[in-house]
């Protein structure tokens, strides 16, 4: 059997665990955080051992190219998390709207007691 039989290659930014809609470096960034398979299964219970402990052997066999695909993960996420706060929705932006609303409030109320 080959390792990358249990994973499902969707693009290059996004390799899936085969029947999951989980991605790779959910196993691989727990196990780098020092849980062991047991935990992450615990944590993941529909993941099988089988599915654990082969994506962290294919994380050891491919360390350097999977360290590069979870760092462009990070950094995407990062991007569009700042585009996001920049450019928010419009009921984002309203909710953000009130919220500042209710803190300025507060603070007015604070100053006077």
């Amino acid at each position: 059997m080959q390792l990358t039989s249990l994973f499902d290659f969707i693009s290059p930014k996004l390799i899936r665990i085969k029947g999951t809609r989980v991605g790779i470096e959910i196993v691989i960034e727990k196990f780098l955080d020092g849980a062991s398979p047991d935990e992450i299964r615990r944590l993941h219970p529909h993941l099988t051992l089988k599915q654990i402990y082969g994506t962290i052997t294919y994380y050891l066999f491919n360390k350097e190219p999977i360290d590069a695909y979870i760092e462009a993960g990070r950094k995407q996420a990062e991007e569009a998390y700042d585009e996001q706060r920049k450019n928010p929705p419009p009921g984002v932006a309203r909710l953000m709207k009130i919220k500042a609303q209710r803190e300025a409030l507060h603070l007015q109320l604070r100053e006077k007691s």
